[in-house]
């Protein structure tokens, strides 16, 4: 039976840390000049709806460096713009490729995708998760912590979709993850307190705070996002008031652990969420953050691919 991934609670600890384990893997080879052609003959269709950088070339890379061959498609190139059903467009994807990446606007979209598909489906960024992001994202912290659990991070800005998967992966894993969000900026409350549960159960701790020093006191990790996230732009100027004292600055890591590290999925807005001499500092490893989304996409592609039993990409010689 084939598997997606729409959000972090669709994979098992088990499952995560399968993925970043073979990520790292992937990273090592790649560095030794080691090949690996396990998606020879696959070939990805990627929906994109949205503008993208890291999401668009770290899985085209990806999917190049294995041997198999990505799509980039946009709304022009699709007749999903000229109003094909979304339904209509899964079932003809699932008779051409091996699997179909989709960042757009509703997680329903997404959903219905799957839902129709025959082959995976990735959530590539919609506006209620991101769950690639933050699966490179605890790669990176397990590459520099040498952990994961227990890790104390502080997420410091929008309660968007980063924060959201955030939460289910502290859901999951054994976090201790602290949000400050803005008032009328906080995550979703169905979202949060599904993972509270979870995290009970997982030994992950969920907890929220109003004043960001607060959740930034003796953190390992300190993470933000831009604080006005895709098509959300209306209003921007008098949205960006709310976050004054969101920052993060060097006033605020002074708060956090003496080799606490800097995070930030990009883009950034410098001298907005976060300072330049933060962002560029000694403390960040944004950058490494980044070129982890390239390994770990890898990773994500070949489990899934691999899990979908039904369909056989052709093998080339």
């Amino acid at each position: 039976m084939k598997k997606d991934l729409l959000a972090i609670l669709d994979l098992t600890k088990e499952d995560i840390l399968a993925i970043l384990n073979r990520a790292g893997e992937l990273k090592a080879d790649l560095r030794a000049g080691r090949c690996h052609l396990t998606l020879k003959g696959k070939t990805m269709a990627m929906i994109f709806k949205k503008p993208s950088t890291r999401t668009r070339v770290s899985f085209q890379t990806g999917m190049f460096q294995m041997g198999g061959l990505a799509l980039d498609l946009n709304m022009d190139s699709l007749q999903i713009g000229r109003g094909e059903p979304l339904p209509d467009t899964a079932r003809v994807f699932s008779r051409y490729v091996d699997i179909i990446l989709i960042r757009t606007f509703a997680q329903e979209e997404a959903e219905a995708l799957a839902r129709f598909a025959g082959i995976p489906v990735i959530n590539g960024l919609t506006d209620l998760f991101h769950p690639c992001q933050v699966l490179s994202d605890l790669f990176t912290i397990k590459e520099h912590l040498k952990k994961i659990g227990g890790v104390k991070i502080a997420y410091v800005g929008d309660g968007n979709n980063v924060a959201h998967s955030w939460i289910n992966a502290a859901g999951v894993m054994d976090l201790d993850l602290r949000l400050a969000c803005p008032e009328g900026f906080e995550p979703d409350k169905g979202i949060l307190d599904r993972a509270i549960d979870l995290a009970i159960k997982s030994g992950g701790r969920i907890k929220t705070f109003k004043d960001p020093k607060d959740a930034a006191f003796g953190a390992d990790i300190i993470y933000t996002d831009v604080w006005v996230s895709m098509g959300q732009e209306e209003g921007v100027e008098g949205k960006k008031r709310f976050f004054q004292g969101f920052q993060v600055n060097s006033g605020l890591l002074e708060k956090a652990d003496p080799h606490v590290k800097v995070m930030h999925c990009l883009p950034a807005h410098r001298g907005e969420e976060i300072t330049e001499e933060v962002l560029d500092g000694p403390h960040s490893i944004v950058f490494d953050q980044a070129e982890n989304r390239l390994h770990v996409q890898k990773a994500i592609i070949e489990a899934f691919i691999n899990k979908n039993e039904g369909k056989k990409g052709c093998q080339r010689d």
